[in-house]
Order: structure tokens, then sequence, then C-alpha cells
């Protein structure tokens, strides 16, 4: 029997793993489950998987937690230490805590040196050269759960790189894919977080909107997979059916297909290497009917440039393109900067800080906060500057 560790249980990634692991309770034993806040969501879960453990990141929370848990014999813990202590010791590790407070969990788990799925993407963007070392030091395996990096995983034949000619990345175009600039300039939270393919949370789905999303996961696919950083391309592809391919040198080109649903790379990742049923039905070829590709639109999507240079430029560039996404997706989220106006923050922050390149995780949530503290700046005064940077 499997032991699993779900942290950042009550999200989507999360409930994901959850609905998988409680299929088969016999095959995986819960050892901890850690949420923010959410003590019903939490509880609820822990009950139901018969969880060791259970942990709130916000120890305001935890007397709740505790209310919500006497009697049931699940022990309850509140606070940040306390979550990276619930990230030890499973064999298995869903690592799926939103934004740089999963960098230490992450970090905790892979210091245990069992398997550890990456589903967040602050561990391979903001400090990919300090997790990859850690891995390689304690033998810790890292599988991708996103569903362009695992079907890469399945498709790479990662002994022989230089058998591979290209990496592409497949992307839906998030539901603007069609749109003017101009158009874009009155685009709305609520229309931001409509995904045409897929069910996802509120800042995700604005990074897929923006296709920010698509840059970070090309700064991903550079950290996980020994093929050049210019050999990994993105191309749009509508039906979200083709998760990602790779192109080999003799002509080949393998893909990985599969419904646009969590739950079948995160199966992969919770049965390798072997294999595991989903509740998914069956790709039907014949209803899907075709499969269109077109090429990725850097000019009327900036992220993708701008993740790309963060990508060649190496050092801090990537942390901070996260750190300063981050806080000028929240903003639109509130309604404080407009759609275009969240490319223009990370350029312009990038523009503002170059510190040297971090060499350890101190220093990582170092550039982090900083790059956060300037965004922040320029949310409050996007005036001219940002506007002028949106032209």
């Amino acid at each position: 029997m499997k032991t699993v560790s779900i942290l950042g249980a009550t999200g989507s990634v999360g409930t994901s793993t959850l609905d998988l692991v409680e299929r088969e309770p016999d095959r995986f034993r819960v050892r901890a489950l850690t949420a923010n806040c959410d003590v019903d969501g939490l509880a609820a879960a822990a009950q139901r998987t018969r969880a060791e453990l259970a942990v709130v990141a916000d120890e305001r929370c935890l007397p709740a937690l505790r209310d919500a848990l006497a009697g049931t014999g699940i022990a309850a813990a509140g606070g940040a230490q306390a979550v990276c202590d619930a990230a030890r010791g499973a064999d298995w590790t869903m690592g799926a805590i939103v934004g740089c407070a999963g960098l230490g969990p992450v970090m905790a788990a892979i210091e245990g040196g069992g398997t550890v799925v990456l589903a967040n993407k602050e561990p391979l963007v903001s400090a990919g050269e300090v997790i990859l070392a850690a891995a390689a030091r304690t033998g810790a395996t890292l599988l991708p759960a996103d569903s362009e990096h695992n079907a890469i995983f399945q498709c790479l034949d990662a002994a022989r790189p230089a058998s591979v000619r290209r990496i592409i990345l497949t992307a839906s175009g998030g539901p603007f894919r069609d749109w003017s600039t101009e158009r874009m300039r009155a685009v709305t939270p609520a229309q931001a977080v409509a995904h045409p393919n897929w069910s996802m949370g509120a800042k995700i789905s604005v990074d897929s909107a923006t296709m920010m999303n698509k840059g970070l996961e090309l700064i991903e696919a550079a950290r996980l997979f020994p093929i050049p950083a210019d050999r990994i391309e993105i191309v749009l592809h509508r039906q979200s059916v083709i998760h990602s391919m790779v192109d080999y040198v003799d002509g080949s080109m393998l893909a990985q297909l599969g419904p646009s649903d969590m739950r079948v790379p995160i199966a992969h990742t919770l049965a390798w290497p072997e294999r595991m049923a989903t509740p998914m039905e069956p790709l039907d070829l014949v209803k899907i009917g075709r499969l269109d590709f077109e090429a990725a639109d850097a000019v009327r999507f900036p992220a993708l440039r701008l993740a790309r240079e963060a990508l060649d430029a190496g050092g801090a560039r990537p942390a901070i393109l996260n750190a300063a996404n981050e806080i000028a997706v929240a903003a639109f989220l509130a309604n404080r900067i407009g759609f275009l106006e969240i490319a223009a923050i990370v350029a312009d922050t990038l523009d503002r800080f170059d510190p040297p390149p971090p060499g350890t995780l101190k220093d990582v949530l170092a550039v982090d906060a900083e790059a956060r503290r300037l965004a922040e700046e320029l949310v409050q005064g996007h005036g001219s500057r940002v506007e002028g940077c949106v032209a």
C-alpha cells in the first residue's frame, strides 16, 4: 500500500487527487492532507480518507479544525512549519499549494527522498535550479502533474535526448485566442475565468487567457527535460485533445491524447510506473472529428515573449516573472487593473529589478518578495508608464 500526502487538498488539483485515491482505498493510505483555511473541506476529506493528519496553513483556523475532527482520531496541526512537517514521510506527495507558499513544503517533501508530484509552477519556475539540485542530492523522484508536462514525460525517451528534435507544448489559446488586442482591452474577470476547455481555478484560468500559463510551462519544460530551450515550441491546439508532443530526429512524432480532465495525468503519477483506472470515458475520435493546430501569437499575447526572455536570461528572471504575474493577476481579478495591464506590469517589474541569481530557497523567496513589492507599486500607480507598455 502506497502512503500519500496531498498538499493543497481542497483546491482543484487536490480534490481531483482525492477522487482517485478514494476510488482505490486498498491501494493508497493517506498520511497527511493540508489546506490554507478551508476547515470544512479539509475535515471532510480527512474523515473520508481516514487520514492520519490534517493541517491548516493559517494557524488561526486550527481551533476550528480541531473541533471539526474531535473524536475522529485524526491529528490536527496549523501553521507554515506544520505544513512543511506534513510534507515529509509519505511515499508519494502531491504538491498543489498555489503560489510561493508551496515552495517550502515541496522542498520538505523532496528532502524526504520519495516521489514528489509537481502541480504548482513555482518550484520549477521560481526555484528550478535549487529544487533540481535538492532532488539530485536526496534521490527524490519528481513527476509532473500538468497535463502538458505529463504528456511529454510519457512520450519522451529521456535516456536518449540526442534523438529528440523538438518538444511541442500544445495550448488551447484560452477564451481570447481569436480576439484582437483592442477587443481584449475591455475583458472582464468573469470573461477571463471562463476557459473553453478546462475547469480550473481563477488564477490559472486568467493565466491561460493571457497565455502566461503556457510561458510558465515553457520554463518548467526546460527544467524538467534534458532538451535545449530553443527546441521547445508552443503550438495552439483548440481541442485540447493532444496534450503535448515529442518530435524525433527520424521523423517520428509521439503525442499523448486524453480528455481535458486533470485526473488523467494525476492518475499516471499516482500509479507510475504502472497504470490505474480512472472514471474517464474513452476518447471518441470519430466524435472529435478533427485536430487543428495554429502558430502562437506572441504579439497579441506578450506573456509568451516575456517568459521566453526570462528563460533565456536565467538567474532570477523566471522568479521575478512569476511573482509579478501573481500580483498583476490578483489585481485584475479585483478589478484594480485592466486585462492587458497584466503583461505590462510583469514587463515593467522585469525592467526595474535584476538581482543576482538565487542560490538557495531563502534567496528565491527574497527575490519573490521584492518582485511582488515592485509589482504592487506598479499596480497602485498603473497610469502612463504601464499604459505605454501595453501600447
